[in-house]
């Protein structure tokens, strides 16, 4: 990736997410969201998601992104 140049899900993220609920939401909750749009990305979801929302997701493909986030937290738990 060219330096500077933000990652496809980021730029998604920041259409998508108005910014004050974002300054309200704690650091937890924005990593969270960020994980959520990097696992959608990394699914090939994102342009689904870019198009017709979150909602325009089937409850396998939410369940898979929310089994990878989880999945992820657990790996970055035992890490510490």
């Amino acid at each position: 990736m060219e330096q500077g140049k933000k990652p496809h899900w980021q730029e998604v993220m920041e259409r998508l997410e108005k910014p004050e609920k974002w300054q309200k939401k704690t650091p937890e909750q924005q990593m969270n969201d960020r994980m959520k749009f990097e696992i959608t990305e990394e699914l090939g979801l994102l342009e689904k998601v870019e198009t017709l929302g979150w909602k325009g997701l089937t409850a396998r493909e939410t369940g898979r992104i929310g089994g990878l986030m989880n999945q992820k937290k657990k790996e970055r738990r035992n890490e510490e």
